[in-house]
């Protein structure tokens, strides 16, 4: 693992394990992070679904049938609906995907019946980390919000900076609004978006952070880039958080980083009471475990009154 992620894994030692609902976790696959986070004591592990399929995945997995607590549920969406109901009162600090669609978990989460949203919009973070880039950074929104609009762009970012100085803070961020260009075209709408954040953020309505865009990706993660083309910013070359136009855009970069230039990423939902942890199939265990770490840390940040 990265020396960065494993300080963050270091850093939940003194921690007690975040109770997190594992939900719907009927293909053994999924016990090869939730174990080892459980052996970590990252998580303490509480597992819905149907019972039967539950014990068959565990079995499967060389673990014994009651090496977890299980709630039995009739199908994924009661599982869903029941791991919402367990954080909204407390019983659960944070909850899981399994071998469920990301859509299915979310929208029990987004239920306002359910009582998890806050005032903000939910997003989702990627943290990563390269070795071709000397810090860790965040891409958001890669993962939920398919096209944000302005004031959807500005909750995605609150959510990440928020993320952000859980994890560094107090110093605040460099935030670089990605557009294909650098300067404002009003025929392309994220050039218009970024210029607006921008403007919030001087005017305070984007706090603890500092922010410039539009910005090219090149210009926001290397300072030669943003040289040769003229560009003097304070975020240029030294971003620690990449703000995408749509999803396709940070879905592709950060995949791109993953499998092409070996970054190690590790994926969160913010926006909502408790953290969602939303790992994929295609997930490293690695990158599943830091998750849970960042779970661990944003849970931790709440209880002591670090998060607005």
């Amino acid at each position: 693992m990265n020396r960065v992620g494993q300080e963050l894994i270091d850093r939940c030692a003194d921690l007690p394990p975040l109770r997190t609902a594992v939900v719907h976790p009927v293909q053994a696959s999924v016990f090869d992070a939730v174990t080892d986070a459980t052996a970590m004591g990252l998580i303490q592990p509480v597992l819905i679904g149907p019972a039967t399929r539950i014990r068959a995945a565990l079995n499967e997995a060389g673990q014994a049938p009651d090496s977890f607590e299980v709630i039995d549920t009739e199908h994924s969406h009661a599982a869903a609906a029941c791991a919402a109901a367990m954080a909204a009162t407390g019983e659960a600090g944070a909850i899981m995907k399994g071998s469920l669609h990301s859509d299915e978990l979310l929208d029990a989460v987004i239920d306002r019946r359910a009582g998890l949203r806050t005032e903000r919009r939910i997003s989702h973070a990627f943290l990563m980390l390269t070795d071709s880039y000397p810090r860790p950074f965040i891409i958001t929104d890669a993962a939920m919000n398919i096209a944000p609009d302005l004031m959807t762009k500005a909750d995605i970012l609150t959510n990440a900076i928020g993320l952000w100085r859980v994890l560094w803070g107090p110093a605040r961020p460099n935030v670089a609004v990605l557009a294909a260009v650098e300067t404002v075209n009003p025929k392309m709408q994220a050039t218009l978006d970024a210029a607006a954040l921008c403007k919030m953020a001087d005017r305070g309505q984007i706090e603890d952070a500092v922010l410039d865009g539009p910005l090219a990706f090149d210009n926001a993660i290397n300072a030669e880039a943003a040289r040769e083309k003229g560009i003097v910013s304070p975020v240029a070359g030294q971003a620690d958080i990449l703000l995408v136009p749509e999803i396709e855009a940070g879905n592709m970069l950060a995949k791109q980083l993953i499998f092409m230039g070996g970054a190690e990423a590790a994926g969160i939902v913010l926006g909502a009471r408790v953290p969602v942890i939303l790992t994929s199939r295609a997930d490293s265990v690695r990158a599943r475990l830091l998750s849970c770490a960042l779970a661990v840390l944003l849970d931790h940040a709440r209880r002591c009154g670090q998060l607005k």
